[in-house]
């Protein structure tokens, strides 16, 4: 009784504030944590302490010019891809916190953003300094296609762009239909393969309970690491040997090459190192391989990966016409070489079939 109290109370003071807001033209906007948090409208400063949200918000927004703070890893992100080449600004964006995701909150007063953008689930240590410097906070969760989905919607909130937000999400959903119905036409084998980050002569992976057991399985792939725990992530070569993945797709995350993993003896016996299949995953307004505004291209590009003979010839033109409606920008074939890392994946198996 107590705890049907307790909630009728709170989804009453929830209506209340709701009401309210509605009243004087305020946002009511209840985030992955089931906070409310009430705007006086669209925000004009935004700063977001987790990646990859600023490059979902300028999909939404169409543009970059709310943005004033970003996360260290973004900041490298749109340095080193396309961010910087659309929106010159963000590659001199201010830094709000770093890899440990702890809000730097002298920066953000003087930023002084109307909302601030942060984990919602990985305890108050990094919401309640910010909520006690007096900005509002929207609390994101990670790891699934519905978060994801969640977070389009918030960003289109924030925004004062509901509309846009649901065709973002409708472009997503329509992507899966028709990838799911492209895997289920397949009568070939389905490949094995994984994603793979080196540090060093240290490797590291995924788990399938992760974004990645959602989208290996929906492109058509086993991931071998289904069943993997390691709280670190890390991987030993022994281990890479005895998955022996058919296909490996670098992570965009550091400087790991498909040279490098060619060049590691240890690492000789694997098939996807013997056949040349080994791939650099894309980095367009992000780094495709986490889920973003830009995850239906990542779908289609694994899916031809694995599949070459899948290829159709129009995902050049798939891209640029994403580019175009995501971030009003006209990708150049050049550029789209960039994103697709033809730099270093030029001479892996199968590479030549997104050629211009």
């Amino acid at each position: 009784m107590i705890g049907a109290l307790a909630l009728t109370a709170g989804c009453s003071t929830r209506e209340a504030q709701t009401e309210e807001a509605a009243a004087t033209g305020a946002l009511s906007i209840v985030d992955q944590r089931g906070e409310t948090v009430t705007l006086d409208g669209p925000a004009d400063k935004v700063a977001f302490t987790v990646m990859p949200a600023p490059s979902i918000f300028a999909a939404v927004d169409r543009g970059y010019d709310r943005i004033v703070g970003i996360n260290q890893s973004t900041l490298v992100a749109n340095r080193g891809g396309m961010f910087a080449t659309m929106f010159p600004g963000s590659a001199d964006s201010a830094v709000v916190a770093g890899n440990d995701f702890v809000p730097n909150v002298e920066t953000l007063l003087h930023l002084d953003p109307d909302v601030v953008v942060q984990w919602g689930d990985r305890g108050s240590e990094v919401t309640a300094p910010i909520e006690a410097a007096g900005f509002p906070v929207v609390g994101l969760k990670y790891g699934t296609q519905d978060d994801l989905e969640q977070w389009i919607s918030l960003f289109a909130q924030i925004a004062g762009k509901p509309e846009r937000g649901q065709q973002l999400i409708d472009w997503q959903r329509t992507e899966q239909t028709e990838m799911r119905a492209q895997v289920a036409a397949r009568t070939t084998p389905r490949p094995r393969a994984m994603i793979l980050s080196r540090t060093g002569d240290t490797y590291s992976t995924t788990s399938a309970k992760g974004y990645d057991g959602f989208q290996f399985d929906l492109v058509g792939a086993d991931l071998v690491t289904k069943g993997f725990v390691s709280e670190s992530g890390q991987v030993g070569p022994e281990q890479i040997l005895a998955w022996n993945p058919e296909v490996i797709m670098l992570s965009g995350f550091d400087q790991s090459t498909p040279a490098d993993i060619y060049a590691d003896p240890r690492l000789a016996g694997v098939r996807a190192v013997q056949n040349k299949r080994v791939y650099k995953t894309p980095l367009g307004g992000y780094r495709w391989q986490v889920p973003g505004a830009e995850s239906p291209l990542m779908w289609q590009w694994m899916h031809q990966v694995l599949y070459p003979a899948a290829r159709d010839g129009q995902f050049r033109a798939e891209i640029r016409a994403a580019f175009d409606d995501l971030f009003a920008y006209r990708i150049s074939d050049d550029e789209i070489d960039q994103v697709l890392r033809f730099d270093l994946n030029k001479d892996a198996a199968g590479y030549d079939q997104f050629l211009r």
